[in-house]
């Protein structure tokens, strides 16, 4: 393997096997791990990676236009593939976690690959967060990856086309478009697994960062995070997010959920109609005025405070990752769907096309 230096700079090229070879569905992908810069006027940048279409850098700036880095992720390829933080990554087939790894169609059972104890967690050990995607073409602005999945990966039915757009507009938003087409009924839930400090990544934790979240109800689970089929009103309770809140303000309350998560790691079931472009979140670090909002057509949102994050990944320019020093809002179906007959589907049908976007915009408040 080829020495890794960094994943800063455009169509940077490392040697590397590929895990896809064997996969005979699989347009051809590159031996080899590249990235691609997005910029716009305003000096936001962005790089994207084809190692499971990740999130590997995001620039912005704060109230005095000073620019930081604020996902975390690493400076080598190895350590991507030693350490399995999904840091930045499309996951999928099914992100978030699945019972028992089991689910049915028309019947039949299926038993995907288990990597969270019983339980199958974001498409499993081989994921699309672990695998080449193949770059279809980039710009300045804008760069396109796909992959196929085939029938059986990772115990998921159908051969599975899979496009990620990512774009970085003059708007100050990183817009994500997802489109995927399967030969065979199967279950899909795609998200992006960035996670987010506005201190700048590797600098303090985020339990001064304040959250609200367009939600009236959340998924409360067990202490395994598989939810309980329960639609929970979060009036009254540590997750009623509807105006701004101190991450840290009540992470730490004597609740049950709070307890089973070590902190926030739930979906909010989002207000909103159907598949429209909505307001899901935004937080703001108020020291410094930067700010996310995420706005989406999925019915959830994954709402997870890094509780287990410890310190022991070093990120980069060798910066550790500390308990609680990032957030994930995972614009995504809700977890266990296929298992729930009250939730919002994830079947994806041979003949229909899965679309969904999510944007993530940047301001200074």
């Amino acid at each position: 393997m080829t020495k890794i230096l960094a994943i800063v700079g455009v169509a940077v090229v490392f040697s590397c096997s590929n895990k896809n070879q064997d996969n005979m569905n699989q347009p051809a992908v590159d031996n080899s791990l590249r990235s691609v810069t997005l910029v716009n006027s305003h000096g936001l940048k962005s790089v994207i990676t084809n190692f499971g279409a990740r999130v590997v850098s995001l620039f912005v700036p704060d109230k005095n236009g000073t620019m930081e880095d604020i996902v975390l992720g690493f400076d080598s390829l190895k350590e991507y593939t030693v350490h399995d933080t999904y840091y930045g990554a499309i996951v999928g087939r099914y992100a978030n976690r699945i019972a028992n790894g089991k689910f049915s169609i028309g019947g039949k059972e299926y038993q995907l690959k288990k990597n969270n104890g019983i339980n199958a967690l974001h498409g499993g050990p081989n994921g699309l967060h672990n695998l080449f995607w193949k770059i279809v073409s980039s710009n300045d602005s804008s760069v396109a990856l796909s992959y196929v999945s085939r029938d059986g990966e990772e115990g998921y039915p159908g051969n599975l086309n899979v496009k990620v757009i990512y774009t970085l507009s003059e708007n100050n938003e990183l817009a994500i478009d997802y489109e995927a087409f399967t030969d065979q009924e199967t279950i899909l839930n795609l998200t992006n697994h960035s996670f987010f400090n506005l201190n700048g990544e590797g600098r303090g934790d985020i339990l001064d960062h304040v959250l609200t979240i367009n939600a009236d109800k959340f998924c409360p689970v067990d202490q395994m995070l598989i939810p309980t089929g329960e639609l929970k009103d979060v009036k009254g309770t540590p997750f009623d997010f509807h105006s701004l809140r101190r991450i840290g303000e009540r992470i730490n309350n004597e609740d049950e959920q709070l307890k089973f998560g070590l902190g926030y790691d739930h979906n909010w079931v989002l207000n909103k109609n159907k598949t429209e472009l909505t307001f899901a979140a935004k937080i703001i670090e108020p020291v410094n005025g930067r700010a996310l909002e995420v706005w989406t057509t999925e019915p959830g949102l994954q709402f997870y405070s890094g509780n287990f994050l410890n310190a022991k990944e070093i990120g980069k320019a060798n910066k550790p990752y500390p308990f609680r020093s990032a957030v994930c809002l995972e614009a995504q179906h809700f977890p266990d769907s296929p298992n729930h007959n009250n939730f919002p589907s994830t079947i994806l049908k041979p003949g229909d096309v899965y679309k969904q976007k999510t944007i993530y915009k940047f301001l200074v408040e």
